[in-house]
Parts: C-alpha cells; sequence; structure tokens
C-alpha cells in the first residue's frame, strides 16, 4: 500500500495518495459537468450555487456518513471525532451530494432536472477517485479464483487483512464499473434518453445493485444477516431506485430516441 505519491511513484513526494486521486476526481466531475452543461445550453448562474451544494454536501456526508457504526450509541464516535479521525463513506458522500442539490434548488428557486449533468460527472470522478482507495486501502477477501493483489505481514497486520493468499481487487471491480458507465453515459444516453433527469437515477440504480454485490469481496465487518453496514444501507434504498426505474420505464420514458433525431445539440467543446 502507498500512503503517499512518493511511496506510489519511488519519489521524494508527500501528497498524500488517497486525497490526491480523489481531488483529482473531483475537478475532473466538474470539468465534465461544465461541458454538458454547455452542450445542453444550461446557462443559468445558479447552477454554481447547485453544485457547491452538491460539492458541501457530499464532504459532510463522506465524512459523517459512517458516524453510527454500533446499535449501542455509547460506542459511537462524537461528531469531532468521526470528522477528524474516522472513515470516509462513498454512499454517504452521494446522499449527501443528492441532498446538499435539492436543498440549494430549493432555496435558489432553480426547478430544472440536473441529472443529466450530473451523472457523467460523478461516474468519471469516481472512477478516478477510487484509485486512492485501491493504492492505500485493504483490497478485499481472499479470492477463491486465486487473482488479485497478495500482502505481506506486515501490511496484512497494519489492514488487518490477510497474508499471503491473493485478495479480491475490489476497488479494481468498481473502477472498470464506473469507466464503462461513464462510457455509456457518455456516448449514448447523455444524446438518446429522452427523460429529462433520468441518467443519474438509472447510473444510481445500477451502482446500488453492483456495489451490494460487490461488498460481498470486501471482507467488511459483518452488521447484521449476513451483510455489513454498506449493504444494509443499500437494501433500504435501492429498492427505491429501481421501483423509480419500473415506474418510468412503464410510462415509457426509457425509450431511446434515433441517433440522429437526438434532442441535446453538439456544440464545440463537446468530447465526443
Amino acid at each position: 500500500m502507498d500512503p503517499t505519491l512518493g511511496d506510489l511513484f519511488g519519489i521524494a513526494l508527500a501528497l498524500p495518495t488517497h486525497d490526491t486521486f480523489v481531488g483529482l476526481g473531483v475537478l475532473v466531475a466538474i470539468a465534465v459537468f461544465i461541458i454538458e452543461a454547455r452542450r445542453r445550453r444550461a446557462n443559468d448562474h445558479r447552477l454554481l450555487y447547485v453544485v457547491t451544494g452538491a460539492l458541501v454536501g457530499g464532504a459532510i456526508f463522506m465524512r459523517l456518513g459512517p458516524i453510527l457504526q454500533h446499535i449501542d450509541l455509547r460506542s459511537n464516535p462524537s461528531l469531532a471525532e468521526q470528522w477528524v479521525y474516522g472513515n470516509r463513506s462513498v454512499l454517504g458522500g452521494l446522499f449527501g451530494a443528492w441532498l446538499g442539490v435539492h436543498v440549494t434548488k430549493r432555496l435558489t428557486g432553480y426547478r430544472a432536472r440536473t441529472g443529466d449533468l450530473f451523472a457523467p460527472a460523478v461516474a468519471i470522478g469516481m472512477a478516478i477517485g477510487r484509485f486512492g482507495c485501491m493504492f492505500t486501502e485493504l483490497p478485499g477477501s481472499p479470492n477463491p479464483l486465486r487473482f488479485g493483489p497478495v500482502l505481506d505481514e506486515a501490511t496484512a497486520t497494519r489492514l488487518s487483512g490477510v497474508a499471503g493468499v491473493p485478495l479480491h481487487p475490489s476497488f479494481a471491480y468498481e473502477i472498470a464499473f464506473h469507466a464503462l458507465a461513464f462510457v455509456v453515459l457518455w456516448q449514448v444516453l447523455r444524446h438518446r434518453l429522452q427523460a429529462p433527469g433520468e441518467t443519474l437515477v438509472v447510473y444510481l440504480a445500477a451502482y446500488g445493485v453492483f456495489r451490494f454485490l460487490v461488498e460481498f469481496t470486501r471482507g467488511d465487518e459483518v452488521a447484521w444477516a449476513g451483510l455489513d453496514r454498506s449493504q444494509l444501507f443499500l437494501l433500504a434504498t435501492v429498492p427505491v431506485l429501481l421501483a423509480r426505474v419500473a415506474w418510468q420505464w412503464g410510462r415509457g420514458a426509457y425509450a431511446l430516441a434515433p441517433r440522429h433525431t437526438a434532442t441535446a445539440p453538439d456544440l464545440a467543446g463537446s468530447l465526443r
């Protein structure tokens, strides 16, 4: 594991690996958001507040999302302890970003759907940010298929993992998912899905299902009924997203427009 970029690249550079990749992912996501906003001619200045709300909400809930780790509330850290020393949660960050967007839109009176702007940006940002996790965190549980990273004794002890056996590269699985999702969103759905805002719903529903399954390869602490905390959160939220997708599907909202009649204009500066 490589906690700093100096460890990762073998040079004298003390920048934290995880935070650097997360920051790079955020910057690329903002760039993709701007490109898509220009392509769709979404020029309302209130979008700046919406993006700010997403970033602030995501940052807060990414830090504070994992605070309720124990049924006995006395065993949980305080808000200050969780903020300074606690783990960060991608699912908490996504929920916080969603909440931040909706609160900001309510405060500013911005009513236009923004899911189509956020979907490809979130996907590429997640793909890049997960490299930080892959280089610094426990890869996963032992892999019966006998491929994946192998930890030495010292690293396994520090990360509470298993030494000397191939482990599931769970973060690599996620990087592949988000990269593929970005390609599909960028090359197909953003041009052809006609229901406003629904690309983000489809992406989050697909990620929720994928994340629930990939958690079985992470080896995280079981919280209840053989499931870890992330899976319990997903068990409560993913059915809502899937119900939304099924309802919209039944209404015909997910019909794809032919490529030559796609409604969104291609402007100079698009990454197509």
